[in-house]
């Protein structure tokens, strides 16, 4: 198999500037450049830049998929827009760890894939660059499932406790899933986590809300978020004070899960969780098959029955059928000869009248015995008597 690896850097709050693009054009002829990204495939060589240092430099937003199962993620974040000091709490290892760099916050978050299909990276960074947005807006779903791809490559302790479980964990938007795709992250896991998180608290603001903490404000705070708001140069403004709003309005134990009745679960507690969750699914599955298996068993079996009753008072001409297909010596004909003695010997048997069906058998046995190809059909059916069955056996092992 052949190296592949795909780089894709984007610039979200502002473009890169003419000499950034010259500076980022000095590490690869082959990248596609843009004012808003960086892009680029490797088929053999690696990458000579930096990410980290890239991402505190130039980009917001970056992703990198390797053939052997390298996947990662990095976002950018201002400082203004994220709690750090709960971001943190997730941050336990080098699957999800984030640092401050002047006014930014970096994410940083990897997985191994350990049995790696060839996935082309394109796509992916377009995909999940909405969690950006999401995470400024308060939401900390994609950190937790960070966390949770970290206790499932078993570098944490299965004592460790659980960081904030924030709502809405059991109804994952498309980002989000996707997230958990990127990441490798099994959804039962997922699904044992989502069974204490509370339902998914909304956003979203109502005007009287908005206005009674707008009024509540001290006079020179509303100056400067006004200020900020007008100037071009600081495109985050609004959504500081959004974010700042919901933390005050929505209160943050709403946000990081302290609402909880219960305490924290572990990592062990939460991976044994999903076990079991595995385990009922592929009993229900299972279950779910041998239903399935013994209805179409049923269907098939009341198929036959009015095949079988239809042939009734017919019994003549299947015979002369049958001994018809068999004269003409030809392999296809033999299968079907094989087919109507098939339902010769049912039709019979169903009427109490088994031997009937033996006797005449034995008759047609005799007459075409010579046909070997025919009557390897009749032993690997079953349609013979045990006498001829047992002669055939014998004269089989002779001839060996």
């Amino acid at each position: 198999m052949s190296e592949y690896q795909y780089y894709e850097f984007q610039a979200i709050d502002h473009p890169l500037t003419d000499q950034q693009i010259r500076e980022l054009r000095a590490y690869s002829s082959r990248a596609e450049i843009t004012s808003a990204s960086f892009t680029v495939e490797y088929n053999w060589g690696d990458f000579k830049g930096n990410p980290h240092q890239w991402m505190e430099k130039y980009f917001d937003a970056f992703v990198h998929v390797a053939n052997w199962g390298t996947r990662w993620l990095m976002l950018r974040v201002p400082k203004q827009s994220l709690d750090v000091d709960i971001v943190r709490e997730y941050c336990v290892d080098d699957y999800l760890s984030c640092s401050a760099k002047g006014q930014h916050v970096i994410l940083s978050l990897r997985a191994n894939d350990e049995e790696p299909e060839w996935i082309d990276g394109q796509g992916w960074l377009a995909s999940l660059i909405q969690l950006r947005t999401e995470l400024m807006r308060g939401d900390y779903r994609s950190l937790y499932l960070g966390w949770l791809s970290s206790i499932q490559g078993c570098d944490s302790g299965d004592d460790d406790l659980e960081p904030p479980l924030p709502p809405g964990l059991g109804k994952l938007r498309a980002p989000l899933e996707r997230l958990a795709e990127f990441l490798c992250i099994d959804f039962d896991l997922i699904a044992a986590a989502a069974e204490e998180s509370e339902a998914e608290l909304s956003l979203d603001l109502s005007k009287e809300e908005i206005t009674k903490w707008v009024v509540d404000l001290p006079l020179d705070a509303k100056h400067a978020a006004l200020a900020r708001v007008i100037d071009d140069d600081d495109p985050h403004a609004a959504a500081e004070f959004r974010l700042r709003a919901i933390r005050e309005i929505r209160a943050v134990h709403a946000m990081s899960g302290s609402s909880r009745t219960g305490g924290r679960r572990t990592s062990g507690q939460l991976l044994a969780r999903a076990q079991n969750i595995t385990q009922e699914s592929r009993r229900k599955e299972a279950e779910r098959a041998s239903q399935d298996k013994a209805r179409r068993q049923r269907e098939h079996a009341e198929q036959r029955r009015k095949h079988l009753e239809s042939l009734r008072g017919q019994e003549n001409e299947l015979w002369t059928k049958a001994d018809n297909l068999i004269n003409t010596k030809q392999p296809k004909r033999y299968d079907e000869a094989i087919s109507i003695l098939q339902d010769l010997r049912d039709v019979t048997t169903a009427a109490g009248n088994s031997s009937a069906f033996f006797m005449r058998m034995g008759t047609l046995f005799s007459k075409h015995e010579s046909k070997r190809a025919f009557v390897e059909r009749l032993q690997k059916a079953s349609l013979l008597s045990p006498a001829p069955q047992m002669a055939l056996a014998s004269r089989d092992g002779i001839s060996r």
